[in-house]
């Protein structure tokens, strides 16, 4: 079987992949840096031309040494561009293409405009949206595109060196598991030495393709990349690593470099780790990375990984109160087209059990929850093609006139039918609901946030980046959000800890999500998806995990409602702050079974037992009275 290769696809990285696509040994994919780091961690590449910073993320990667992308001086294409200066700038639009660049920009950002905010987007988006005090960081072959347009310009890797005076490491050969070898690791290096030969047809084939000048291109090849890794690069690449620890941007990591005769990066890297130092690292807040994860949740014991979890806890609240809510989850139509294998709740589009509450019905339920002293609406549904955009925006303003209720509406999935039955994007969806009264974006339809797992519980369901990016305009609006993961049915654990991280790198972008929860799959027999790994041990080693790993979350919500009252109160000593809603009502897991109920008094005698004081909150976490 060949070894599966996925490649940064810009003219940087042409010159080290020179011929590789012609060696039977390999099979080449060329894909933007991010997605090449997401096959990586997801098993679906064996080695990878990826972003440094996505390798310190995963940690049980190994470099390949002696090539990488990166620069001594002005790299040309990694640069913020602006129609005034980098101090003077209120926002910057970050291309997401690149972990490590957008990283870079807001460590060399911090001392030099410390104040300004961060807005990440795609390339194209962000480009459109330089003007004024506004610029964008552009990587890549578009920053190539716009050289001179714009009269300011900050080089990223030559301010690094000036900070510095070390060269920076962009990209590396990167490499998981054992499919690469020494014979392979050559072939890399020959190639690089024929894609420097080859650096004038390259530019020739880029300049024939865009339009650009073929002696620029060639000089940016020759000059302004360095495909070397030696010393000095290892020791930027190093430094590089301990500031974005320092500044919680990335987990602290020593760079491990692939030899021959080394074993296979489970038992290399950072995953080899003493587990006494790990947890220790947790209790204290320290940015964990994937193999840690997985490390923890292999190998520490329940207990040890409850401690740390309550440390993390302690130190965040100390106070020792847990939160709750007073709200209703109303799932206003159960009519859905997406058929999720796991879902014992929906009905398709004709079903005779299929429904729409009429407004009759929720204002019974709405008023309700008002006369019991409420402050929310939870309003989640399925995607049912007979509601437009229109009836939504009229049930908010009904609901906010008639109520007076917060709305915490419609999980990524259902704003994006929306918007496909609208023709409309994703931002004017929601600003035309934020308008109707739409206050915050709950989590639901997030699953696991791995592709290959969500193709198989629900072939026809968003994409993890397409939930990621409804969440990331809402955020960039102002509307918060929760963070959820429903685990237990075709996922693993790695699947489990690379969701976590996709949360966290995101909530580091935006800082909008409010708070996590998390639930293992509520099987009922004629659902179309066998039950995985599940039960309340796992639930509290996930909990616990998930309160370690995510350490850019301020809450953690203890699902009593799937695991019962019982586990909920227990949760509470295994990383959770928030004891969530009341739940009047709750329908979709429900309807596999699961049928747990709590009152006011009930949750608060609960909260007393466990050792904390009871307080009621609103949906971001601002108290509503005085703990007790």
């Amino acid at each position: 079987m060949s070894v599966r290769i996925s490649s940064v696809g810009y003219l940087n990285a042409r010159p080290l992949v020179q011929g590789l696509a012609e060696d039977p040994r390999f099979s080449l994919d060329f894909a933007l840096p991010s997605e090449v780091a997401r096959q990586l961690a997801e098993d679906e590449a064996d080695v990878a031309l990826m972003p440094v910073a996505a390798a310190a993320t995963m940690g049980d990667v190994r470099i390949v040494p002696g090539m990488a992308i990166g620069s001594r001086g002005p790299v040309r294409s990694v640069a913020i561009f602006g129609e005034k200066p980098v101090e003077e700038l209120t926002e910057v639009c970050l291309d997401l293409s690149s972990r490590t660049s957008v990283v870079l920009a807001r460590l060399l950002l911090a001392k030099r405009n410390p104040k300004v905010r961060f807005l990440g987007m795609k390339e194209a988006d962000a480009r459109k949206n330089i003007s004024g005090t506004r610029g964008a960081l552009i990587i890549g072959d578009p920053a190539l595109t716009i050289e001179g347009k714009y009269p300011h310009v900050l080089d990223l890797a030559s301010a690094w060196r000036e900070e510095t005076g070390l060269p920076f490491v962009f990209a590396a050969w990167c490499t998981r598991g054992d499919a690469l070898t020494a014979d392979h690791a050559q072939a890399f290096l020959e190639a690089k030495r024929r894609g420097k030969e080859a650096s004038r047809a390259l530019a020739e084939a880029h300049a024939k393709a865009t339009g650009l000048d073929v002696i620029s291109l060639e000089s940016y090849l020759a000059n302004a990349i360095s495909y070397d890794l030696g010393e000095e690069e290892l020791r930027g690449l190093q430094r590089f690593y301990d500031e974005a620890a320092t500044a919680r941007l990335l987990p602290r990591t020593t760079v491990t470099l692939f030899r021959s005769s080394s074993p296979s990066s489970s038992s290399s890297s950072s995953s080899s780790s003493c587990l006494d130092t790990i947890l220790s690292r947790a209790a204290a807040g320290d940015r964990l990375s994937i193999a840690d994860g997985l490390r923890l949740d292999a190998d520490a014991s329940l207990f040890d990984l409850g401690l740390a979890a309550d440390a993390v806890r302690q130190r965040r609240h100390p106070e020792g109160v847990v939160t709750y809510i007073v709200d209703r989850n109303v799932n206003y139509t159960n009519v859905c087209t997406t058929s999720c294998r796991f879902c014992a709740f929906y009905r398709p589009v004709g079903h005779p059990e299929g429904y729409t509450l009429s407004r009759e019905i929720l204002g019974k339920k709405l008023q309700e929850v008002v006369d019991a002293g409420g402050v929310q609406i939870l309003l989640q549904g399925g995607l049912n093609p007979e509601l437009r955009i229109g009836w939504y925006e009229d049930l908010f303003r009904w609901m906010k006139t008639e109520y007076k209720l917060g709305l915490h509406a419609l999980s990524p999935e259902e704003i994006l039918f929306i918007a496909r039955q609208e023709d409309m994007s994703v931002r004017t969806v929601l600003e035309r609901l934020h308008a109707a009264g739409l206050d915050s974006v709950p989590g639901g339809g997030a699953e696991i946030l791995v592709d290959r797992v969500r193709r198989k519980i629900a072939k026809t369901k968003c994409t993890s980046e397409e939930w990621l990016g409804v969440m990331r305009t809402a955020h960039q609006m102002g509307l918060r959000s929760s963070g959820t993961m429903m685990y237990g049915t075709t996922d693993t654990a790695r699947d489990r800890v690379l969701h976590l991280g996709k949360l966290r790198d995101l909530q580091d972008e935006t800082g909008g999500f409010t708070a996590f929860f998390c639930w293992d799959f509520q099987y009922e027999t004629g659902t179309k998806i066998a039950p995985g790994e599940n039960g309340t041990l796992l639930y509290l080693r996930q909990q616990a995990l998930a309160r370690i790993m995510l350490d850019n979350f301020d809450h953690i919500g203890a699902s009593w409602v799937t695991q019962g009252p019982d586990v909920g109160q227990v949760a509470l000593r295994f990383g959770a702050d928030d004891f969530g809603s009341v739940m009047f009502e709750e329908n979709v897991v429900s309807s596999a079974g699961t049928t747990f109920q709590m009152n006011a008094g009930t949750m608060e005698a609960r909260i007393h037992a466990a050792g904390f004081k009871a307080v009621r909150r609103n949906v971001r976490y601002d108290w509503l009275s005085e703990p007790f």
